[in-house]
């Protein structure tokens, strides 16, 4: 009988570096690497395992070698990729997924602010002029002859007087008490300067026999300047 036949046979190799390595055609180069170094230990130190392993290995550099410099993308470099993609889109949120912003409400017609522009000076006319023109001459008429009026009830007066007159030309509310308090108060700084500038002379009395008190004389400049505004201010 013969006696090879009764020899058992080796099993059969692999055929192809890869296979050798035990790793896929679109390993990566780490993956290679390892794959070498764990059939090194494998096989220990058998001298002509070892050779064939690091014939696979080199075998594999060069395959991708030359696919690089033939300008094609290798299996690998394609499943690098793919991975990178992967790693990216789950770490960075999508657009789609962000949450929409509000937007923000706006106001309604009725509470918009009206445009707010200077005055243009025009004498009243009608009942617009001769109402204002009565209450103003009356208050200055009880300021000047009255000693015993209140100049800040009259003043008072003069404001609401404006406000009123003021409303009905221009048809504006805030408007109006804005010019009505504006007139007040710059009537009251000029009537204070005028105070420090004759106040010596008040004892002595104003022309025409009329005297007034400090308090008289600083009413008259707001009180003129309330009653001019009332007929001018349109």
């Amino acid at each position: 009988m013969n006696q090879s036949s009764d020899q058992p046979r080796p099993a059969t190799e692999p055929s192809g570096p890869y296979e050798r390595l035990g790793v896929a055609p679109d390993a990566s180069f780490d993956e290679v690497q390892a794959a070498r170094q764990a059939r090194l230990e494998e096989v220990g130190d058998d001298t002509m395992a070892r050779s064939r392993i690091e014939a696979a290995y080199d075998a594999v550099l060069m395959e991708r070698l030359k696919e690089r410099q033939q300008g094609k993308v290798s299996s690998a470099a394609q499943t690098a990729s793919q991975r990178e993609q992967q790693k990216t889109a789950a770490a960075a949120p999508s657009m789609r997924q962000l949450p929409a912003m509000p937007s923000l409400p706006q106001l309604p017609k009725g509470l918009a602010m009206p445009a707010v522009g200077m005055p243009s000076l025009e004498l009243a006319t009608d009942r617009e002029l001769w109402v204002p023109l009565a209450v103003g001459v009356g208050l200055l008429g009880l300021l000047m002859l009255a000693p015993s009026a209140s100049p800040e009830l009259l003043l008072a007066l003069a404001t609401l007087g404006c406000v009123v007159a003021l409303q009905r030309r221009r048809r504006r509310l805030l408007a109006a008490v804005g010019w009505g308090v504006g007139l007040l108060s710059l009537g009251l700084v000029v009537g204070g300067l005028l105070v420090a500038l004759v106040g010596p002379t008040l004892s002595a009395g104003l022309p025409l026999g009329m005297p007034l008190t400090v308090l008289q004389l600083q009413a008259l400049p707001p009180l003129l300047l309330l009653l001019l505004g009332a007929l001018l201010l349109a």
